[in-house]
């Protein structure tokens, strides 16, 4: 930013590949603090049961995927308990659903702010994910009560991993998001596409299933989904069963860092279009 003489504020983009100006985005961390805790009242004001919200979804998943998948499908779960097994890898694909649905419509839903104030407008996506981090923690906790019924003690460094994999998801849902919510301010029927697209990719992480059943042929295809590498190893290092498979854990790591890059990037470079085509 510029001031001159007559009193102008000029506000110009920051240069470089990612455009960003770190000093500024920490001038307005107060404002993640806003919009997260803005959404988080919105989404419980006038429910009943409140934030137990969080506790209720992933439990009625787990009794229909066990019911329909684990007793009538008689899916394999590696030895693990399937309820349990099915548990833990709803944790993560919650938490990276949310964020993308909520990231890739953010833009739309804050139209007012965006056309009437500046700020960061990177601010909004990554905001929509960090909420999704509140049903998370509580979820933890149900997994903790689930896994002490089936026997299962966490280990601490099967813990150590869990920041990780958070970091996995987190940056696939914002990066992905980012790229959504610049397409979904020009075309709208990215809105319509995202619950569909979010079903299928789905079955294209081991949720319900577990990795072993893939043929070795075709498991280098799941190195693309980084989603996978974070369920598997959520269950193997949580649950202390198996061996975490380092290898693919990088390169998940390495995949979703990859993809926020890259949606940063994107939403950066269109931006400025956001106010004229809302």
């Amino acid at each position: 930013m510029q001031k001159k003489p007559d009193n102008i504020l000029v506000i110009k983009p920051k240069k470089g590949l990612l455009q960003f100006d770190f000093k500024e985005l920490w001038q307005y961390r107060e404002l993640v603090y806003f919009f997260v805790w803005r959404e988080i009242k919105i989404r419980y004001k006038q429910t009943a049961i409140g934030i137990m919200w969080a506790v209720f979804q992933p439990l009625c998943a787990m009794v229909i995927f066990t019911i329909l998948f684990g007793k009538l499908g008689k899916m394999p779960s590696d030895g693990i308990p399937y309820p349990v097994f099915v548990y833990v890898g709803l944790l993560l694909w919650n938490y990276f659903s949310f964020g993308l649905s909520h990231a890739s419509n953010s833009i739309v839903t804050n139209t007012n702010m965006i056309q009437k104030i500046y700020f960061p407008r990177i601010i909004i996506p990554v905001s929509s994910s960090l909420i999704g981090l509140v049903d998370l923690v509580v979820s933890l906790f149900v997994l903790c009560g689930i896994m002490l019924f089936y026997h299962y003690i966490p280990t601490f460094s099967g813990l150590l991993y869990l920041p990780v994999l958070i970091m996995i998801v987190f940056f696939s849902s914002v990066g992905m998001g980012c790229f959504l919510a610049s397409l979904n301010v020009k075309y709208r029927d990215v809105q319509y596409a995202i619950p569909f697209f979010i079903q299928m990719f789905m079955f294209l992480t081991p949720v319900i299933y577990p990795v072993s059943i893939i043929k070795d042929n075709y498991k280098w295809l799941l190195n693309f989904n980084p989603m996978s590498a974070a369920v598997e190893t959520a269950r193997r290092a949580i649950l202390g069963v198996g061996v975490v498979d380092k290898e693919s854990l990088m390169i998940a790591l390495f995949v979703s860092f990859v993809l926020f890059l890259g949606g940063v990037i994107y939403f950066r470079k269109t931006e400025m279009y956001f106010a004229d085509l809302i």
